[in-house]
């Protein structure tokens, strides 16, 4: 499991299992598992640890004394999620805490007006206040690109989607448990709406937001070289259409959370994937100073992006700041579903062609991508979409151009690869039919073209070494040729079930694109010899909490064991930038480095030895041993800072990259990760119905910081 969310759940049925079966086959965990909800796997390694577990064996230990990186170290909040001490976010609402009811509209688009307030909440007991857009004391909007915040906490005269937030009931739990949102008074006049962007760009269509001329957001751009020219020099040409839809993140942990008021400062305890964005947010939503404004995440049950945005942290700040008592909520699955955000849908052509010898001579890429009432993450995804667009591959004409679009419809948001994965599909579905009409196999056809170091990406940007993609391919060859053949002699046969192997490639940048990218990390020693990692990068999942550990550990030179961990607080912990784009390890993993290298460097210094020097802790007192000598420094005895600090470092990292220009050239990225994969399935033709039989998958993850979580 990753979050966590589903491990008692999981440990329940296998414990079932193992009383009434000492030795099941795989089939049968796979059965007593299959009740459980797990969104953040497939249920692979879960089953493999039952079997294991079934199997009477047992784990060594990992050895976390010295040079932990690259060793498969246990989660550090690994035992918190088994034994329940984890707290996700309806987990520690206080006893007594007021909670709240959103109302909604039910309309893709609708004008309403609020009733008599005074009234409901009269004839109402259990009703503490009703909220609105007129109770906010800041401004009522949020976004998580600043220049492009569009969104409402309450809609004042006119939502934009079906689901949207127009007033909060709150009260006492039982009442607001079981109150009939159909009683509030609330009237709608629906008006015309727009769901697809072909109807959204037409002259006529209603405008969602008046500054956005048909409707458009904003558009990406990335070309190169001679595209109609590359196109007409093609032996080979294939030209497609693509569609995909919204889909929903279904984390297994609905929005949940709570709020208080100490004095004149609001502390919200939320499932979140970036809490200093959120306090920054959150400070003008309520207009208070930052520093009034404290963001403490809960555990986090599954967020793939969509925990990115605010959500219901406007709600329970508002309600605890108002009636000064705790507030929570916890949203139904039916109200995360119609108010969260979605990926984008996708409608993309793509014409690429290529040579007698299966070099791509040109690629034209248009996609048009429904971004929703609001903006959300769609400038992200415009783009970064152009940017990948062509895959790992070098191609030296090329045009990729993205249109993200408005529609009455949810927010589209960050969903796990901010578009990248619906370009990818047009990408690798065209590569396919060239490959097929080049008469070349399609992994060769890809391994022709492949990126490699030194040569240009479709932004220009060359790296010298790093570049994976070819060492992906060629580790699939073999079992890519042995699939073809088991595939071709099973469908000689004539039977109804047929055989398929498919093949996809990716890459991703780690980060922003062509933007500012840092993340701080702090690390201090107590008078008392405690070492604190202040780690500020949310792990929802992913570890890395973890690896910041493992890395914090090398980079000081002490066992692992040593450090103690401050998880993200806005109050406590540094700005260690959101949780997404695949840039924790790698970005974060380079600030706690940093401070790590920079708090050894301190504490050398301070004992004047040289830098082979080791350092141990014994109680309140550091001893450094540098060859024959010993030192040994009595920390209680130091002045600590006013963190209680008697020594520290705080070091932050931002990746090298390059603003694109009008043409999209630049440096966008710091590192690429590269990965190919190979499916085999059966098709039942009678039927309609496909099994995947196997997954075989090579994916460049550069060093593995903790090999247990790759």
């Amino acid at each position: 499991a990753q979050c966590g969310i589903c491990t008692p759940g999981m440990l329940m049925s296998a414990a079932a299992l193992l009383a009434s079966s000492a030795t099941p086959e795989r089939a049968e965990v796979e059965d007593a598992l299959g009740g459980v909800l797990c969104r953040c796997t497939g249920y692979a390694k879960i089953i493999d640890a039952v079997l294991f577990a079934a199997g009477s064996n047992t784990v060594s230990p990992v050895d976390t004394t010295r040079q932990v990186v690259g060793k498969a170290m246990r989660r550090v909040d690994g035992v918190a999620k088994v034994d329940g001490h984890e707290r996700f976010g309806a987990d520690a609402i206080p006893a007594g805490a007021l909670m709240t009811k959103i109302i909604r509209s039910p309309y893709h688009r609708a004008a309403f007006r609020i009733g008599d307030i005074d009234r409901f909440v009269a004839s109402h007991a259990g009703i503490d206040a009703v909220m609105t857009a007129a109770d906010i004391p800041g401004v009522n909007q949020h976004g998580v690109i600043p220049q492009f915040a569009d969104q409402p906490v309450f809609a004042e005269t006119e939502t934009r989607y079906r689901g949207e937030a127009v007033a909060m009931v709150v009260g006492d739990a039982d009442t607001i448990a079981t109150l009939q949102i159909s009683d509030f008074p609330v009237s709608w006049t629906e008006l015309p709406h727009t769901l697809v962007c072909a109807d959204a760009i037409v002259s006529d269509a209603p405008l969602l937001h008046e500054t956005r001329t048909g409707n458009i957001m904003v558009e990406g751009l990335v070309r190169k070289g001679d595209v109609p020219a590359g196109l007409d020099e093609a032996d080979h040409s294939v030209e497609r259409s693509f569609s995909t839809p919204f889909i929903e993140h279904a984390y297994i942990e609905p929005e949940a959370g709570w709020a208080v008021r100490d004095g004149d400062t609001v502390t919200i305890h939320a499932s979140t994937q970036a809490p200093h964005m959120d306090r920054d947010a959150m400070a003008a939503i309520m207009d208070l100073a930052v520093d009034r404004v404290r963001i403490v995440p809960t555990a986090c049950g599954g967020g793939f992006g969509s925990k990115l945005d605010i959500s219901m942290q406007p709600f329970i700040a508002l309600a605890a700041w108002k009636l000064n008592r705790p507030c929570g909520i916890v949203y139904t699955r039916q109200e995360s579903m119609r108010s969260s955000t979605k990926r984008h849908p996708s409608e993309i052509t793509l014409k690429a062609g290529c040579d007698s010898k299966g070099r791509i001579t040109g690629f034209d890429f248009k996609g048009y991508f429904n971004t929703g009432a609001y903006a959300s993450w769609g400038p992200t995804v415009a783009n970064r979409v152009p940017v990948h667009a062509s895959g790992p591959f070098h191609i030296t004409n090329y045009r990729a151009h993205s249109i993200a679009v408005h529609t009455n419809c949810p927010p589209s948001g960050a969903f796990r690869g901010f578009g990248v994965p619906q370009s990818a599909i047009a990408q690798e579905c065209v590569f396919d039919e060239l490959a097929d009409a080049a008469g070349i196999d399609r992994l060769e056809f890809r391994l022709i073209n492949a990126l490699d170091d030194g040569l240009p990406t479709a932004t220009g940007q060359v790296f010298a070494s790093g570049v994976g993609i070819k060492a992906c391919l060629e580790a699939l060859q073999t079992a890519w040729k042995q699939a073809r053949k088991r595939a071709a002699d099973f469908n000689a046969g004539g039977s109804h079930l047929r055989k398929g192997v498919g093949l996809g490639t990716c890459w991703y940048g780690c980060g922003n694109t062509s933007l500012p990218n840092p993340s701080t990390m702090k690390i201090g020693v107590t008078g008392d010899g405690r070492i604190v990692l202040h780690q500020g990068a949310v792990d929802i999942g992913q570890g890395s909490s973890t690896v910041m550990v493992q890395i914090a550990a090398d980079a000081l030179g002490v066992p692992a064991d040593a450090i103690s961990l401050q998880s993200a607080d806005t109050a406590i912990t540094p700005d260690a930038g959101k949780t997404s784009a695949s840039r924790q390890t790698f970005v974060s993993g380079n600030a706690t480095r940093l401070s790590g290298e920079a708090l050894r460097a301190t504490i050398l210094r301070h004992a004047n030895v040289t830098d082979n020097a080791v350092i141990a802790i014994d109680g309140n007192a550091m001893i450094i041993t540098d060859g024959d000598s010993e030192r040994r420094i009595d920390l209680a005895a130091l002045v600590p800072d006013s963190e209680g600090y008697v020594f520290r470092a705080e070091e932050t990292y931002d990746p090298p990259t390059s603003p694109l220009d009008e043409n999209g050239q630049g440096s966008p990225y710091a590192v690429f990760g590269y990965g190919a994969q190979m499916m085999e399935l059966t098709v039942d033709t009678r039927l309609g119905t496909i099994k995947l039989d196997r997954l075989t998958a090579a994916h460049d993850v550069g060093r593995a910081i903790n090999p247990q979580l790759v």
